[in-house]
């Protein structure tokens, strides 16, 4: 296992090289220069350098000046020594941007994450027991308007109903308006109140794709010959689906909680922009509107180790869950 990880490892790191080769070369491939921009706007502001100083000076410290290769490694030097560059639509280095924004992400990301499988996983398993039942279908119906209806929809339909007609909750924003002015408890529920339209939002969003995916691996187990034979002995029903078919479920299900750790820190960039909540996923949007290339390079990147993060623990899960899975 040990040197399955560090294999796993090294072909990761070199993976991750070339992913930032390419977004670098695309970021340098955009057909609108946002370097000139900036210089635009700095050279407009009093007492400022003149357009043609600023855009020498910005050119230099991004490396437009030279071809793609040479600032590509001009960038990379610089993030081994922990510098991402200065945020051009925040004015704050980016590091300091991210981490002032990522946890709300990670809050709403963790908090879904666990709804969806405390949710999905139980319904499906219940769907495959009573396969074609009126369960069954009514299950079948809520995970299907789940995964058709979008984002948006489902969002404005609770904010209609919560927000406008019942006034439960603000419409957007991640505190009140007198937070400033609450106890330490109060700050905590207000803004845990404003968090349950989002989670809900996400929550409902992302429950039937899981579901329909549990089901359909519960029953493919449930029809093996081994399951067969386990009620032909006598087994009791439930600890055929809980001991034998469950455990044999989460084999390809290891693979959704792998896939996921990306969605936990990327923020749900639709979501947080409806209710204007200062998560990653907004600020990164923000980020990529007003050109700020520091941002977006350092949020892609970033994005980018996480998919082979998650991989790789899915793939030491699978060793996990299957015993007659040997990682070699």
């Amino acid at each position: 296992m040990k040197q399955f990880i560090a294999k796993r490892t090294v072909i990761n790191i070199f993976v991750l090289f070339f992913v930032a080769l390419v977004i670098y070369a695309l970021m340098r491939a955009l057909p609108t220069d946002y370097v000139e921009r900036i210089a635009r706007q700095k050279a407009s502001l009093p007492g400022a350098k003149s357009y043609q100083e600023w855009l020498a000076q910005l050119g230099d410290a991004y490396g437009y000046n030279d071809n793609v290769f040479v600032g590509f490694f001009k960038w990379l030097g610089n993030v081994f020594q922990g510098n991402f560059g200065d945020s051009w639509q925040y004015n704050q280095p980016v590091i300091d941007k991210f981490k002032d924004v990522i946890w709300y992400s990670v809050v709403l990301g963790a908090i879904t994450f666990v709804l969806e499988i405390a949710i999905a996983v139980p319904l499906g398993i219940l769907s495959a027991r009573k396969q074609y039942s009126k369960t069954d279908y009514a299950i079948t119906v809520c995970a299907l308007l789940g995964i058709s209806l979008p984002t948006f929809y489902i969002a404005t339909l609770l904010k209609y109903v919560f927000s406008v007609k019942l006034g439960w909750f603000d419409l957007y924003g991640i505190v009140g308006r007198d937070y400033e002015f609450l106890s330490g408890f109060g700050k905590f529920m207000d803004m845990t109140k404003h968090m349950i339209l989002p989670i809900l939002t996400l929550t409902l969003v992302s429950v039937g794709s899981l579901m329909r995916y549990t089901r359909t691996n519960m029953l493919e187990v449930l029809n093996s010959d081994y399951i067969r034979t386990a009620r032909a002995k006598g087994v009791p029903e439930n600890r055929v689906i809980n001991h034998h078919a469950f455990r044999n479920t989460l084999i390809p299900l290891v693979t959704i909680v792998g896939g996921s750790l990306p969605g936990l820190f990327s923020g749900a960039m639709i979501t947080e922009q409806l209710f204007q909540i200062p998560g990653i996923g907004y600020i990164s949007y923000e980020a990529m509107v007003g050109g700020d290339i520091p941002f977006t390079m350092f949020y892609m990147t970033f994005m980018a180790l996480l998919v082979l993060v998650g991989t790789l623990i899915s793939d030491i899960l699978y060793a996990v869950v299957d015993p007659r899975v040997r990682v070699n």
